[in-house]
């Protein structure tokens, strides 16, 4: 499925969100790269996984190389493909009980947290293709279930979420997203995510 205007907006604002207000995807070889996801059916949602996973990784280095481009995020792509296809392939029961271990208490403790990841886990395992008939109503289901875990982990930061929050939004002003936007609320709603997830080592990548 081709990548709609606003999903190429999404990328090249969360390029200059990571690196910090630099402009990015301005190059012919960023441009083919992205054609060739867009090709072989990789969804925005995974290319903006792989971007912030490089951008993690990177920030680690003592000396991170100083010339990025879109070419450079291929391997994280690739690895992402990989794991969503293999949480496809454990099937529902496994995939509902992988990943919680990892969670730090008090989360990891919560009873209506578990039960919240455990549902959200099955229907991501149990995602049909997108070509299938109840493809979007299961996709509903999905991001409705992530929501009910993200509350109740955002919920357990207390005190901790405001000042996350007025973070979040210094760096989004950074990266010129205007508040209210519907780009804005795009890149509102994946970065708190990762933040709160972040908190309690909670993995939301597909």
């Amino acid at each position: 499925m081709p990548y709609t205007r606003e999903e190429k907006d999404w990328l090249e604002r969360e390029w200059a969100f990571r690196a910090w207000g630099r402009a990015g995807l301005l190059s012919a070889e960023d441009y083919r790269q992205v054609l060739a996801w867009e090709a072989a059916g990789v969804p925005m949602d995974v290319v903006v996984s792989a971007l912030n996973a490089f951008f993690d990784r990177r920030e680690k280095r003592e000396k991170p190389r100083t010339f990025v481009a879109l070419k450079h995020l291929d391997r994280e792509v690739a690895k992402a493909m990989k794991l969503r296809d293999a949480l496809h392939r454990a099937g529902p029961a496994l995939a509902a009980v992988q990943g919680w271990e990892r969670v730090t208490p008090p989360l990891r403790d919560d009873p209506e947290a578990r039960t919240a990841f455990e549902a959200w886990q099955r229907l991501r395992a149990g995602a049909p293709s997108p070509e299938a008939p109840g493809y979007l109503e299961h996709h509903d289901q999905e991001r409705a279930a992530r929501a009910v875990l993200l509350a109740r982990a955002e919920a357990a930061l207390g005190l901790e979420a405001e000042a996350l929050k007025a973070g979040l939004r210094e760096r989004l002003s950074a990266a010129e997203m205007k508040e209210g936007t519907l780009l804005w609320t795009r890149a509102w709603n994946h970065h708190w995510a990762r933040l709160v997830a972040q908190a309690w080592n909670l993995s939301l990548e597909a």
